[in-house]
């Protein structure tokens, strides 16, 4: 009996040990850049953000090129790439899609009256299921997308002047 509980308890060991060695071989990083670059995006309907009506993925279409951003009203991050994206709302080949994440609206619409509204379209996510079809972990993050709803680049974390000059080069 007690050479079957010792054979048992060095079997499970064993197991464990195996699992464990199997494990650190493989690459745990959550990076949903790879997965979306290259993939078409799915139809899908976004609320508006004044709520009154709704926008589709047929919408994008429209625009040679859309840069859809994530954002909220108390994300800091958000208020440091504000003026980056006041300055690619300049550019006529590029229309910017703002999807309000998990945000108070009255908070939002004071962000935008101080700062200013750089978007052509604004939806709204407020239980932030929306954000999950797109791969989105965190906010502020941004993905470029073309003409045929192909997705060209994401942008993690607030944008930088090097992401600024990445999006005119590849509009251009």
């Amino acid at each position: 009996m007690q050479k079957t509980i010792k054979f048992i308890i060095i079997l499970i060991s064993l197991f464990i040990i195996s699992i464990f060695f199997l494990s650190l071989g493989k690459d745990q990083s959550y990076n949903t850049e790879k997965i979306l670059i290259g993939k078409k995006l799915d139809q899908l309907s976004l609320k508006s953000f004044d709520g009154d009506n709704s926008f589709n993925t047929s919408d994008f279409k429209k625009n040679n090129f859309t840069l859809i951003n994530f954002w909220a009203s108390w994300c800091a991050p958000c208020r440091i790439e504000h003026p980056i994206l006041m300055n690619l709302q300049k550019t006529k080949k590029l229309k910017l899609v703002g999807i309000n994440f998990k945000d108070k609206k009255n908070n939002a619409k004071i962000f935008l009256q101080n700062l200013g509204n750089p978007y052509h379209k604004i939806a709204k996510d407020e239980n932030g299921k929306k954000s999950v079809i797109f791969g989105i972990y965190g906010i502020p993050e941004s993905i470029l997308i073309n003409e045929e709803l192909i997705v060209i680049h994401k942008f993690v974390g607030p944008l930088s002047i090097q992401d600024y000059d990445k999006i005119l080069e590849i509009i251009n």
